[in-house]
């Protein structure tokens, strides 16, 4: 940790009281930086040191602790405040004067892309020191996309090359996505918002929305083929996350039969995503899944098994009832399900068209295998009660993704290119697990989620 030698300033009786400063002290003790900070003085050995590492490093992060938008409105502060600059560790005696101008942190931002290794180290050390005190993080995942406006002067959608200038951002594209929903009174919106930018790939743990891997892009990529990745990196990095980890929740942005397929074959994890409407012939039609025979089990594109155990409803779809679920054939890679007649007593006048006949006590035993369709049928079947009770830890990505752009300023920011907003991420993926790991090492457990805010108002 990059901190500086000092009178005690601070007591940390009360850290639930604790002003803007002491939890910017909280974060400095609990970063892993102490080997990028000798390898950063080892580069600078014999040169002039008007504007300390150690110092500039814990300057950088107050900036996003205290969500400045850019490096002239930190600098303003640290040259009003004199208790944070001698938090930092500028020296006391030169007053204003101590605090760099704005050049000195943009080379230090490209001295920290040169050891971007570094940072990424000490996100993992983080992540390993809060895995011992969670042992249970990482059971649930989530992940999501967040767009990342650049500050640059974006061009016309349509133009075919654009100018390099001041105001440009060579490395950022145009992205969009939709928004869609239903309202009370049961009509469909939809919500198309475009940007120019980038967008972050987000993996966190969805009970103590904590990020566990990301990835920053051009705006204009697809969301879906960075999910594995993105399990993959963790997998690397923190096997025994990925090991214990159960459920991954996603949108349906996310939807393939490879995420589906590759989470539970290769990782043994049950995906939660939901899936997109793509039967374009007759879709609320339920279809069989043995079309060579004559039967009453059927299926819908959302996962419903069905037994067609009536005939002559005016409803076509009032003719079939849910079958019973009775739970995952690991070892056969099936679903089981049980006749509706006999599981809930419903009234059957379809008996001699029972493939197989229905058994007089228990009644018939369907198996659904998963290889029949893995973009729709998963480990956890999508029409069990567990299903929808599990999906809703995905909302733990989108809280996460409005932090990003309330408490550390990502709608509000001065950044342009894919390196500086990837480092710019990397950081601020830094001081959410740092200030957490802070908050539990003082047994302040309650305020895991005041990364940033003050703890009352969380």
């Amino acid at each position: 940790m990059a901190i500086i030698p000092q009178p005690q300033l601070f007591s940390w009786d009360q850290v639930e009281a604790a002003s803007d400063v002491d939890r910017l002290q909280m974060l400095v003790e609990a970063l892993p930086d102490e080997d990028l900070m000798r390898t950063l003085e080892a580069e600078r050995k014999g040169k002039r040191d008007d504007y300390p590492i150690r110092a500039v490093w814990n300057s950088l992060l107050a900036g996003i602790v205290f969500q400045h938008r850019g490096v002239e409105s930190l600098r303003r502060e640290l040259q009003r405040n004199a208790q944070l600059r001698q938090v930092c560790g500028f020296d006391v005696f030169r007053g204003a004067n101590a605090v760099p101008p704005e050049w000195v942190y943009t080379r230090f931002g490209k001295k920290l892309w040169r050891h971007r290794d570094a940072v990424e180290r000490m996100i993992d050390r983080l992540i390993e020191e809060l895995a011992a005190v969670l042992p249970d993080l990482g059971r649930r995942l989530a992940v999501d996309s967040k767009a990342l406006a650049s500050f640059a002067k974006p061009p016309r959608r349509d133009a075919a090359a654009r100018e390099p200038d001041g105001r440009r951002d060579l490395d950022a594209d145009w992205g969009t996505k939709t928004y869609q929903g239903v309202r009370e009174d049961g009509t469909v919106w939809e919500k198309i918002t475009h940007w120019f930018g980038y967008k972050l790939h987000l993996l966190v743990d969805a009970v103590y929305e904590l990020p566990l891997a990301y990835a920053v892009t051009k705006a204009s990529a697809h969301d879906s083929p960075h999910l594995l990745p993105l399990v993959e990196t963790l997998g690397k990095r923190h096997p025994p996350l990925v090991e214990r980890a159960q459920y991954l929740s996603a949108d349906k942005a996310y939807d393939s039969k490879e995420n589906n397929q590759d989470l539970f074959d290769a990782h043994g994890i049950r995906p939660l995503i939901a899936i997109r409407a793509t039967w374009k012939e007759e879709p609320d039609r339920p279809r069989p899944p043995y079309p060579d025979r004559v039967d009453t089990v059927f299926y819908t594109e959302q996962g419903e098994v069905l037994c067609r155990c009536r005939h002559g409803e005016a409803n076509e779809r009032d003719n079939y009832a849910a079958m019973a679920y009775e739970g995952f054939e690991a070892d056969r890679g099936t679903l089981k399900y049980r006749c509706p007649a006999k599981a809930h007593g419903i009234a059957c006048t379809q008996q001699d068209l029972c493939h197989g006949g229905c058994q007089p006590a228990h009644g018939r035993i369907v198996r659904i295998p998963l290889d029949l369709d893995r973009r729709i049928f998963t480990p956890l079947p999508r029409d069990s009660k567990a299903w929808p009770r599990e999906y809703k830890h995905r909302t733990a990505v989108e809280r996460v993704n409005s932090r990003l752009d309330v408490s550390f300023e990502f709608e509000h920011h001065t950044i342009r290119g894919l390196n500086k907003m990837t480092l710019r991420a990397g950081l601020t993926v830094l001081v959410m697990l740092g200030m957490a790991l802070g908050w539990l090492r003082r047994g302040q457990r309650q305020y895991l989620r005041s990364l940033v805010g003050h703890p009352r108002a969380a």
